[in-house]
């Protein structure tokens, strides 16, 4: 069990050391866990090189098959108890920076709704969505439609997207103003510019590299350049005048969020439809 688990967890972290972080044990140790689950399998589930690890097809074969009952196995030593034996963490995935925004601070509601703890995890949607696939989760709110067999979703939210800068930046024309972007690529800044300018960007100067939408947030209101931002991530520093919108397109970018659960959980599981039922109330 204690190997199972330890492949699991290099498997979701990438990586030996952070693994072992995770796990409170010695890089050594889960090194060894690893090695000697593969001699008993008889086969590798990792390619190792410099820049950590990467699993093998059989390696991915095994993390969907065990990972689920790993954590079940985990969630009933750790969170069940003598004075509530049936009591089950929800765990709910999605993007860091719109669960913090307008799930975390009406939390203790969704706690209350299911008598449950609530176990959150942040992460990219595509992971996100293996992650519910293999059971290792129950529910995401997912910035991509799932494309996957078992996989249910409905759409909750129009994601609006604004291009913004602080105040001193007023007037200035957009390929002149430094970028501040989630990627090196520019994702968000692309998709914005081909929708609203029907191009790509060119010749923009990439300044900073943030893969925190709320860090980059922090940075445009010190002036250090433009971003491409959700609009409830800075409706208030709009409202207050603390940053402005550089664009004014008659139709905004828009990106769909979708709730998505295994099957029909949503109607099968109270616990489940519960918190389907706030979420959708607190993504808005």
């Amino acid at each position: 069990m204690d190997h199972l688990r330890t492949f699991v967890t290099v498997y979701r972290a990438g990586s030996v050391t952070h693994a072992a972080r995770l796990l409170g044990i010695s890089q050594a140790t889960a090194s060894t866990h690893v090695q000697a689950l593969e001699r008993s399998l008889g086969y590798a589930l990792f390619h190792r090189d410099r820049d950590g690890v990467r699993p093998t097809g059989r390696g991915i074969e095994l993390a969907r098959e065990v990972a689920g009952h790993v954590d079940a196995i985990e969630d009933a030593a750790l969170l069940s108890g003598p004075a509530d034996s049936s009591t089950r963490a929800i765990r709910v995935g999605g993007a860091a920076e719109m669960l913090s925004v307008m799930v975390i601070p009406h939390l203790s509601e969704l706690i209350d709704a299911v008598a449950a703890p609530m176990l959150l995890e942040f992460g990219l949607a595509e992971d996100l969505l293996d992650r519910l696939a293999d059971r290792s989760l129950d529910i995401v709110v997912s910035a991509v439609a799932p494309r996957r067999r078992g996989i249910s979703a409905v759409p909750i939210y129009d994601e609006e997207f604004l291009l913004v800068a602080a105040p001193s930046w007023l007037g200035a024309d957009p390929e002149t103003v430094p970028v501040i972007a989630y990627a090196d690529n520019l994702p968000i800044v692309r998709r914005y510019w081909r929708s609203v300018f029907n191009r790509p960007p060119e010749g923009l100067r990439l300044v900073a590299v943030i893969p925190d939408l709320r860090g980059i947030r922090t940075l445009v209101l010190t002036g250090a350049g433009m971003s491409v931002l959700p609009a409830y991530l800075v409706a208030d520093d709009l409202d207050a005048g603390s940053l402005i919108t550089l664009d004014a397109p008659t139709v905004l970018p828009l990106n769909t969020v979708f709730l998505a659960t295994r099957g029909r959980e949503m109607e099968s599981n109270a616990a489940l439809g519960a918190i389907a039922s706030h979420l959708r109330r607190l993504i808005h």
